[in-house]
C-alpha cells in the first residue's frame, strides 16, 4: 500500500470540502436534536398526563417512527411532500425534519419512562401539600425523572450523528458522499485513495461520537452505583 496515498486528502479543496461536509453534519444535527429534543420532551410529558386518546395518538406516532426505517422516511419525505405541496424543499430542511420527528419520538418514550418511574410516595406527598398536577411536575417528577435519561439521551446524539450518513442518499453533502465524491476523482491515480479518504471520514466519526459515548458510560456506571443518575 502507498504511504503517499495520504496526499488526496491535501490535494485542490479537497480537505475543505470534507471539513466543510462535516459542519453540515454537525449543522444538520444540532439543529435537529435543539429541536427534536424539546420537542420530545413537551411529548413525553403530555403522554403521562392520564388523557387515553392522548396516550394512544403518541404511541402511534412512536412506533411508527419505530418500525420505519430511517431510509424509507428520508425518501418518503424527499419525494413525496413536495410533489404534496407541490414546491420544492431544500434537502437539509426535509433531512432536518425528518430527524426531528424521529428525535422526538425516541425522546418522549424516554421521558415518559422516566417520569412513570418516579416514586408515587414523593407524588403523594406533593399532593398532601397542595401541589396541582403541574406543580407535581415542576417540583418533583421533572427533577427527579430527567436525570435519569441522561446517558440514554447522549447515546440518542451519537445515533443521529452517525445516521447523518444516510443523507447521502437524498443528496446532502454530509461526510460520505463528499468523500466518495473525492476518492471517484482520484480512482485511477491513486489506488490507495479509499483507504486515505474512509480513514479520514472514520476519525471524525469517531473525533464526535467518542467522547459522548465514554460519557454516556461514565453516567450509567454511576447509575448502577446508585449515584446521582440512579434510575
Amino acid at each position: 500500500m502507498s504511504i503517499t496515498g495520504y496526499k488526496v486528502l491535501l490535494e485542490g479543496n479537497n480537505l475543505n470540502r470534507i471539513m466543510e461536509s462535516l459542519l453540515v453534519v454537525i449543522k444538520i444535527s444540532l439543529i435537529s436534536l435543539i429541536l427534536g429534543l424539546l420537542l420530545g420532551l413537551v411529548i413525553g410529558i403530555l403522554r403521562t398526563v392520564g388523557i387515553r386518546g392522548i396516550q394512544w395518538l403518541f404511541q402511534v406516532y412512536l412506533e411508527f417512527f419505530r418500525v420505519v426505517p430511517l431510509l424509507v422516511l428520508l425518501f418518503v419525505f424527499y419525494y413525496i411532500l413536495p410533489e404534496a405541496l407541490d414546491t420544492q424543499i431544500d434537502q437539509q430542511l426535509v433531512s432536518i425534519l425528518v430527524f426531528v420527528l424521529w428525535i422526538a419520538a425516541e425522546m418522549s418514550d424516554l421521558v415518559r419512562k422516566a417520569l412513570t418511574n418516579v416514586p408515587q410516595g414523593q407524588l403523594e406527598i406533593g399532593r398532601s401539600l397542595g401541589f396541582d398536577r403541574w406543580q407535581l411536575y415542576r417540583v418533583i417528577l421533572l427533577p427527579q425523572g430527567l436525570p435519569t435519561i441522561i446517558p440514554d439521551t447522549l447515546n440518542l446524539i451519537t445515533r443521529v450523528i452517525k445516521s447523518t450518513s444516510l443523507l447521502m442518499m437524498i443528496g446532502v453533502p454530509e461526510l460520505i458522499r463528499v468523500g466518495t465524491q473525492v476518492i471517484e476523482n482520484y480512482a485511477v491515480t491513486i489506488p490507495t485513495a479509499s483507504f486515505w479518504v474512509y480513514g479520514a471520514l472514520f476519525l471524525l466519526y469517531f473525533a464526535l461520537c467518542f467522547p459522548l459515548s465514554q460519557l454516556a458510560k461514565v453516567l450509567e456506571r454511576r447509575a448502577a452505583q446508585g449515584g446521582q443518575y440512579a434510575d
